[in-house]
């Protein structure tokens, strides 16, 4: 069994939360404000599966400039990115800020999508592909490769997925020995279970039903 970890990012509105459930087939909005607003509030999450025994999961991060923590909260133990350009508005703002987050965080591997190419021409659809490679010159996506995708007709989504598959396979994984490390993402309360922590873990194992005990370190500030 391989695990990768691919992070979404890009601006609001992009489709982002759209593609992951036409790779995966899940929708990672839970909440019921974000299937009222129909944007992503919060992380959400997802897994795709390959024949191999290969599972990536995936983090989808909101695309709101007022939520750009709870997008650091799930971009910091990503492997790879996927950054989401929608066709009909090129880059955006938070596709700059995300992709200036992902250079800052020091992710090297990630493949560009442009969605919902299936309200554009192929004429604009050019322009903007010129323009996101533009953009993405002097980053590490400034060599990957675009893929237009479309996740109403499924257009591209198999390429995609293959490509997913591609990067994730080059990607060193994370140490299994040494200290469990899992850098904290959210903390939350349920009912019947009490405080739930959630993250990505950077080093060690743990088992389901294993207890862990250990200290925290490294609290975010303001």
């Amino acid at each position: 069994m391989h695990y990768r970890i691919l992070g979404t990012a890009g601006h609001i509105d992009h489709g982002k939360s759209a593609l992951v459930k036409a790779l995966t087939g899940i929708d990672p909005d839970r909440l019921k404000e974000e299937k009222e607003r129909g944007i992503t509030i919060d992380i959400g999450f997802a897994d795709l599966k390959y024949p191999d025994g290969l599972t990536v999961g995936i983090v989808d991060v909101p695309g709101h400039e007022r939520l750009i923590r709870n997008m650091l909260a799930g971009a910091g133990g990503i492997d790879m990115v996927l950054l989401v350009i929608a066709a009909d508005e090129g880059v955006m703002p938070q596709s700059r800020e995300h992709l200036q987050i992902c250079n800052l965080l020091k992710i090297k591997n990630g493949i560009i999508a442009i969605t919902k190419v299936d309200i554009v021409d192929e004429e604009w659809l050019d322009l903007v592909k010129e323009d996101v490679r533009i953009f993405a010159a002097g980053s590490f996506l400034e060599n990957v490769q675009i893929i237009p995708v479309s996740s109403k007709t499924m257009m591209n989504i198999e390429i995609l997925k293959d490509r997913i598959r591609g990067v994730a396979l080059s990607v060193d994984p994370k140490s299994v020995k040494g200290v469990f490390r899992l850098p904290v993402d959210r903390v939350f309360t349920l009912k019947g279970f009490g405080t739930v922590v959630t993250g990505t873990a950077v080093s060690g194992s743990i088992a389901v039903n294993e207890e862990y005990v250990g200290k925290v370190e490294n609290i975010l500030r303001e």
